[in-house]
């Protein structure tokens, strides 16, 4: 089982999403950014490294939000999510083909990566923090 994390990241009442790119496992659709824990790293270790690579941003992660797991073809995900803040510095997207601030009315429009799909439902729920 790979863990991976990803981060919620907020602005003007949007989340930011990614679309994972062409060629890549599960391409052309959406997915929270981050990545795969490495060995010897913690959650929030990760998280800070995949922002920085994937977006070229410092992040501070805060609060953990959610988990799901997925067992898709390749094998079983398991991916925890956690709030993550910047200072607001321009997103620069290195490993995905779009990257899209949505709102609450919005994300159900965009197609996510089945592991996403929990995670998606219960943002909607608590759609006071956007």
């Amino acid at each position: 089982m790979k863990v991976v994390v990803a981060g919620l990241l907020m602005k003007d009442g949007q989340c930011l999403i990614a679309k994972r790119r062409t060629g890549d496992a599960l391409a052309n659709l959406w997915e929270f950014p981050g990545g795969k824990i490495e060995i010897g790293e913690t959650p929030e270790e990760c998280l800070r490294r995949e922002m920085l690579e994937e977006l070229q941003i410092d992040v501070e992660v805060g609060q953990f939000f959610a988990e799901s797991s997925y067992e898709y073809e390749f094998g079983r995900i398991q991916l925890f999510v956690y709030w993550v803040s910047w200072n607001g510095d321009t997103l620069s997207s290195t490993v995905h083909d779009e990257i899209a601030w949505v709102d609450p009315q919005t994300i159900l429009n965009y197609k996510f990566v089945p592991a996403d799909i929990p995670i998606v439902e219960k943002l909607i729920c608590c759609k006071e923090k956007f």
